[in-house]
Parts: C-alpha cells; structure tokens; sequence
C-alpha cells in the first residue's frame, strides 16, 4: 500500500521548493547566504579529508530503512554534489519512490578561507571544484582559483567511494551520481573523463554555456566507440534535463547530440525538458530523474512504452530467475531443475551474460515441455517492454499466412499459385515479362526473382501515394529486370511484402485486424507494436516489438504444431513445411554461427541449421531478426529458447550448441 504520508510529504517538499526557487532566482555567484549545521537524526555526518589537497569536507550519510534488518543484502548508492542544497528534496524524492537506496552528500569544503566565506557564502568552494577550466580573467582565476575539477574528482574516486564502499554494504555496480546546474557541469566532466566512476549519471540544467567546445574536446580524447572493443564504450545510463523557460537551452541540446552521436551501444541518453526556469525545474528535475533511476534498477520498467528502445536506461544487476513468476498472462510455469535443465549449468552461463563475457543479450528465456522454466533481462531488457524484433517479425507474417490457411481463406495448394492471382487490383499489362511466375511458396521463400536497383528503389520511394494499396506490389513488378529462372533464386530482400499483400486480398476486413483478432488475441499477447508499411498495410519484414514472453508464445505455438492452448491456429501440415528447411543456404556465413552450427537453411521465413553437442546434432528452428533476435526451437529435446539483444554481430546459436543444450540433453529420460 502506497504510504500517503510520504507522499504528502513529497508533494510538500516540490511546493516548498518550487516557491524557495522563485523567491531566490539569484546569480550562484553573488548568493551569500549563510550555511547552517546539518542535524538530522536521520543523517550520518562524516568529516572526510581530501588525502591530497587535505581540504576538508562533509558526507551526509542516509541509510535506508531496513539496512540493519538485512546483513546480506548490498544496496546502490546515490552520490550527489552541492549536498546542502539538494539533500531535503533527494531524500524525500527516494524515500517515496526508491526506498532501497543509500544518499551520500558530499558538501563544500568545511575549512574554506574566512573572508572569501562571508563574501561570496559557505558554498563558495563549488567555483573551484566543479569548473574544469581555469578563468581567462587573473583576477577572478587568483580569487576563485577555478578548474580543479580533476582534483575534485579524484578526490570523489580516492576518498569518497572507498571510504563508503569500505564501511557499507554497497552494489559497486550501482553507483549514480547526481548534479544540478554547476555540478550538473562537474558530472558531464566525469562522464567524459572517467565514466566508470558512475554507473548512471543524472545532469540537471548543467551549466555548460561555455563549456560545449570544451566537452567536444573530452570527446575526442576518449576516442570513438567500437563495438568491437568494450572499453571504447562509456558504459553509462545518463538522464539530462533542463527548464522550458531557461535562458541557455542550446548548449545542452549540443551536448545531449554529442553523446547520442557516439553511436555507443554501452550509452543511453534520455532528454528531458521539465517546465519552469533555471530554478523553478529543479524540484521535478529530482522527482524524474529518480523515477527514471529506479526504472534502471528494476526489469519490471514504470516508463511502459513512453520511451524509445534507445532510451531505455541499462540495468545496473541483470535479473535471473529460475522460477519465473506467474503473471497470469497464458504461459505455463515450471522451474528449472525441477521440471528440467541443469540448473547450475544455465546460471552459470547467465552469470557470464550478466558478466559481459558474452554478447549483449537483454533477454534469455528458456521454455521446456511447454513450461516457462528460466527467465533473465539484461542491459535494456525488461519484462513489460517490447523489444525490437527486426526480422522476426517475417516469421510473424508466415504464421498470419498459416492462420489464413487454417480459417480457409487459403489452402496449401494456393502456396504454388501464381502470386498475382490473389490480387485483383493489379494492371497486368504494365508487368515486366515472369510475373506469372512468382508463386506465394516462392515469395514465402525469398525466391520471387523481383529485382530492383537501390537507384530505382528510390525513384519509386519518391511518389508514396502510389505505393498506396497493392500499388506498393504493381510498383515492383513494373519497375523488376524480368523475372527467370536465374533471378528466381535465394536473396534476402522485401519478398515478405508480397505475402502480406496477399493475405491482405483474401481475409475478410483488413491484415492489421486479421492478425489481430485470429492470432495475437488468440494468445493473449496485448503488450506489442506492430507498424504500418508505407502500403497502408502491417509491416512485414520488420517493424514489429514484442516482449520477450510474448516471443515465448509464438515459439510454443510453433512448437506445439500450430496448436495454442488447445485449439489450432495454424495447420500441421504449413508449421512442418514452413519451419522446416525447404532451401540449403549454405554455411559461409550462418548468422549467430560458429563451429558447432553448419548446414543452414530456410523455410517460409524460419531458418534452420544442424547444432552439436558433443557427438550429436541437433536440428533447429529459429525466427531471426537483427541485432540478435531469435525465438530457437529445438524439437528433440523439446526446447523453446528466446533471446534479444541489440548486437548484430552475435554468436547466439553457438552458445545454445556448447551451452544450453548440454544442460538439457543430460536430462533427457
């Protein structure tokens, strides 16, 4: 039950401090306002020295609640800069909304020069430790003796972080920090100097007016990213924000485009503008950046699907259940070891996962004799968010096609029609010569023979409206060399369209309502995306998201031979020749191959391939998509596997060859 007190007592803190802000809109430079001792019973103060330049400071230490209850249990830490400022809103932000966290403050110096104190005010010490450049100007450069930024940082590193790491039981993989204005500044040097400092950064209205060349600089200096080489990656989840109503909104802007131009897989930048000024967006500055600090926390995301894939933050811990919770949602639990699998085994391997030993997954589900039996999210993987499915979702469009032919819109005979036949707002006289010879098996199996130049797939691109409709197939088959039989041989290319052009022709109603209504309600799966083609039709050879249990549901489909909680979606007869191999694609380049995986080929959308394991292989089914999405189904050990991730150069079949089949065929009875 949600505590109304506290969250009365957030709503107070966010007014009280939306009027503070308005009453003192004043320049950081000339605030003398005087600093008061800090007593909460709350509150651990800290006296700690920087061991360098043996300045003085505070730690304002904030346990959690039931930190005393638990001995075994590790806890994130939440740092943050300018403490006496900050402290009363993070509190209370965190105590409502992310309650399993320890607040560490870190304060002005304590020891600071007398006279500069009364003049400028206690927290005149933030000049010099938050700025990274030195004044132009020797007056202001000898009073404030700015840029020291590094020795601030280190400072942070050498002193700060291992004196709390040292005396609490942290989560060293959950470190955020914390800044608002000038030491929003100080964060976006340390982001670009040393990331691993922090796991998550949270820049409030950085004041980096005149600092964006200079964080280019940075840039530049840690050098690009390669997704080949893991430390090229700033490894870091980093939410920026800033007021409608500030004065300098540019600078940011240019900054948040130099991170997200990195092209960084390890990075994730989330943007947002709050309403107010400069001053007035601090307090829902620190209300969204902690609900976005517990979205990265959890695999169950509060953002729902508010936010693009790109945005989601990473998990700071991967998840890994082997006894996946029953949500209720139409899929069978078990739990492995108990109804299968090697246990150690399969939590050994998501411990590499969760390790980044192997490729970036951001889910790896596993489901045996029907049964949800292993679940884990990883980096942007969340249970109630749907994943990019890339070309999966061409295995989606042959299933819709399977569910035509079991409703008898279709039959089976009709896949070696002449493709054309089903679409009767086409004008053949304006067909390039072979049309008739592209059948629905061969669209199905990337044999149409269409082939179209990029130069002339762009001149067709420039008129939509007339891709409009079954105009989207006339355009092809106009603008197609001949079709023969040497064209009509195996290229990876837009031939699913057609499919869907033809299921479009032969359902009553539309495709979108078709697929809708006679196959994701048929399995419960509510929690998806599925986009529309410039035809005005779905997408169909990518463009759909799914959640990882959603892509369970069409693995157990196809497992269970077109059959789904007891009734038959889809004929036998089509999953058997669909999903099996129809055409050998050969094994120079099997996509997340290795040495264990040889004799690729392709179905009606799935592919297949032979996986060992030890003396034995093993044939597999799989819908593919890029950037590591696979639904794997291995039928003699009766196995459903899902994986997503956002790495296109992956090695997932191998790993379930040497890995997860070992785990299960030591267990077959």
């Amino acid at each position: 039950m949600i505590n109304k007190t506290r969250l009365f007592l957030l709503l107070f803190l966010i007014l009280t401090n939306i009027t503070f802000t308005q009453e003192n809109s004043i320049k950081e430079f000339t605030s003398n306002r005087e600093e008061t001792s800090l007593v909460s019973p709350h509150i651990q103060v800290v006296p700690i020295k920087d061991t360098t330049t043996e300045r003085n400071y505070e730690l304002y230490i904030e346990l959690p609640e039931d930190y005393s209850e638990n001995n075994n249990k590790t806890y994130p830490v939440l740092y943050y800069t300018d403490a006496m400022w900050h402290l009363e809103m993070l509190s209370g932000a965190t105590e409502y909304m992310l309650e399993d966290v320890i607040l560490v403050g870190i304060s002005w110096q304590k020891d600071i020069n007398e006279n500069l104190k009364k003049e400028i005010g206690a927290h005149v010490s933030r000049f010099r430790d938050y700025s990274f450049r030195k004044s132009n100007k020797p007056e202001i450069q000898k009073k404030y003796q700015l840029g020291q930024a590094d020795k601030h940082l280190d400072f942070i590193r050498n002193d700060v972080i291992k004196y709390v790491e040292n005396t609490y039981r942290t989560d060293p993989n959950s470190r955020t920090y914390f800044g608002y204005s000038m030491s929003g500044e100080f964060g976006a040097y340390i982001l670009l100097t040393q990331p691993d400092t922090f796991n998550n950064y949270i820049l409030g209205s950085p004041s980096i007016k005149n600092e964006v060349q200079y964080l280019t600089e940075l840039n530049t200096k840690f050098g690009p990213y390669k997704a080949s080489d893991k430390s090229s990656s700033l490894n870091a989840n980093v939410f920026i924000s800033y007021g409608s109503l500030e004065e300098e909104m540019e600078p940011i802007e240019e900054f948040v485009s130099l991170l997200k131009n990195r092209r960084d897989d390890g990075l994730s930048v989330l943007r947002e503008v709050i309403d107010g000024t400069h001053q007035t967006a601090f307090p829902m500055t620190v209300v969204r950046s902690v609900a976005w600090l517990s979205s990265l926390m959890s695999h169950v995301s509060s953002n729902n699907n508010e936010i693009s894939f790109w945005e989601i933050p990473q998990l700071n811990n991967a998840y890994i259940s082997t006894t996946p919770e029953d949500k209720k949602d139409g899929i069978p639990i078990g739990k492995l070891g108990v109804d299968g699998g090697n246990k150690e085994m399969i939590l050994k391997l998501s411990q590499e996962i969760a390790d980044n030993k192997h490729d970036p997954f951001d889910s790896f589900l596993i489901a045996h004799k029907g049964k949800l039996i292993f679940e884990s999210y990883y980096n942007k993987g969340r249970i109630n968010l749907p994943h990019f499915q890339a070309s999966a979702t061409k295995a989606y469009t042959c299933l819709a096609i399977g569910r035509a032919i079991q409703l008898g819109y279709l039959s089976m005979e009709d896949l070696n029609k002449p493709l054309v036949s089903f679409l009767k707002d086409l004008d053949p006289t304006k067909f390039v010569k072979g049309v008739e010879k592209i059948t629905l098996h061969q669209a199905m199996t990337m044999r149409s023979g269409i082939r179209i130049s990029k130069k002339q797939s762009e001149e067709i691109e420039k008129n939509p409206n007339q891709l409009k409709g079954q105009g989207q197939v006339q355009a092809y088959l106009e603008h197609s060399a001949p079709i023969t039989a040497t064209s009509q041989s195996f290229k990876y290319q837009f031939d699913p369209v057609l499919a869907m052009q033809v299921l479009d022709a032969v359902v009553p109603g539309s495709a979108k309502d078709f697929i809708k209504n006679e196959l994701l309600d048929k399995m419960g799966i509510t929690n998806y995306d599925w986009k529309t083609d410039i035809s005005g039709l779905p997408r169909s050879g990518s463009g759909t998201s799914m959640t990882s249990r959603n892509m369970v549901k069409w693995g157990i489909l196809t497992a269970n031979k077109g059959k789904y909680n007891g009734e038959q979606l889809v004929p036998e007869a089509f999953i058997n020749k669909a999903t099996y191999k129809i055409l050998y694609t050969g094994d120079d380049d099997i996509y997340g191959g290795g040495k264990d995986v040889s004799n690729q080929g392709y179905g009606y959308y799935w592919w297949s391939a032979d996986l060992k394991s030890g003396k034995k292989s093993y044939f597999s089914r799989s819908a593919q998509g890029g950037g590591g999405q696979y639904i794997i189904l291995i039928e003699e050990l009766d196995l459903v596997i899902v994986v997503t991730s956002h790495e296109n150069d992956n090695s997932t079949l191998q790993i379930i060859a040497e890995r997860i089949l070992p785990a299960f065929i030591k267990n077959i009875k």
